[in-house]
C-alpha cells in the first residue's frame, strides 16, 4: 500500500557533436494529486557531468550529494576530473548496496570528456551506455521523438530543439509530466542551465 502512488516524471538525455543535454519537466506527482510544480530535477555533479531524474526527487537528491561529495575527494585524490563512466558506476554501486531499500529513481548520467557520454540507471543500479536517453512515466511518448529525430550529426542547437520536443510530446500525453522545462548543457566549454515554459 505504501508504494500505491508512485512518483512520475520525465527526463531526457542526448548526445550532440560537442557535448550531452539533459532535460526534465518540474512537475511532482502522486497519483492524481499535484506535489509541486516547480521543482529542478536536472543536476549538476561535477564541472564535466550532470544528471537527470525521474521518480523520487528525495532519494535523487540524496544520491547526488552523495556522488558530489564522493567525486570531489576523488579529485583530490588523484588530481584528475572525475569521467562520467565513474560517477555512472559509482551511482550504481551506491544504488545496488541500497537494493533491499531501493532509491525509487531512474536517472540519466551525462558528460563529456574526449567525447559525450549518456548513460541510464535504472533503482537497482543497472548502467546502460546510449548516444539518448528517456526515463519516468513520459519516457514512452518522448523516445517516440528521440527515435524519430535523433542523428549522430546534431548540434547544440537542434539538439535543444529535440529535447524540448521530447518533453512537450510527454507532457501532452502523461498527466504526472508538465508545468515547464529545465535543460543543462554540459560541453567542452562549460556548462550552461536554461528554463522553458511548455
Amino acid at each position: 500500500m505504501a508504494f500505491q502512488f508512485m512518483p512520475g516524471a520525465t527526463a531526457v538525455g542526448i548526445t550532440y557533436n560537442n557535448g550531452v543535454l539533459l532535460a526534465s519537466e518540474r512537475r511532482i506527482s502522486y497519483g492524481n494529486f499535484v506535489v509541486n510544480k516547480n521543482t529542478k530535477k536536472t543536476f549538476t555533479v561535477t564541472d564535466h557531468v550532470g544528471a537527470a531524474c525521474a521518480g523520487m526527487v528525495a532519494d535523487m537528491q540524496v544520491l547526488i550529494r552523495q556522488v558530489s561529495a564522493l567525486s570531489k575527494i576523488r579529485k583530490l585524490e588523484t588530481r584528475r576530473d572525475v569521467q562520467p563512466n565513474s560517477i555512472a558506476k559509482l551511482m550504481s554501486v551506491i544504488m545496488f548496496e541500497r537494493r533491499y531499500f531501493p532509491l525509487l529513481t531512474q536517472v540519466i548520467v551525462g558528460g563529456i570528456t574526449n567525447k559525450p557520454e549518456i548513460y541510464t540507471l535504472d533503482p537497482l543500479g543497472s548502467v546502460l551506455p546510449d548516444k539518448y536517453a528517456a526515463v519516468g512515466t513520459g519516457a514512452e511518448m518522448a523516445l517516440g521523438v528521440l527515435d524519430a529525430d535523433y542523428s549522430d550529426q546534431l548540434d547544440e542547437e537542434k539538439a535543444t530543439s529535440i529535447a524540448l520536443r521530447s518533453i512537450k510530446s510527454s507532457i501532452q500525453r502523461d498527466s504526472a509530466s508538465g508545468d515547464g522545462i529545465d535543460l543543462l548543457i554540459i560541453n567542452k566549454e562549460g556548462k550552461k542551465e536554461l528554463s522553458h515554459t511548455a
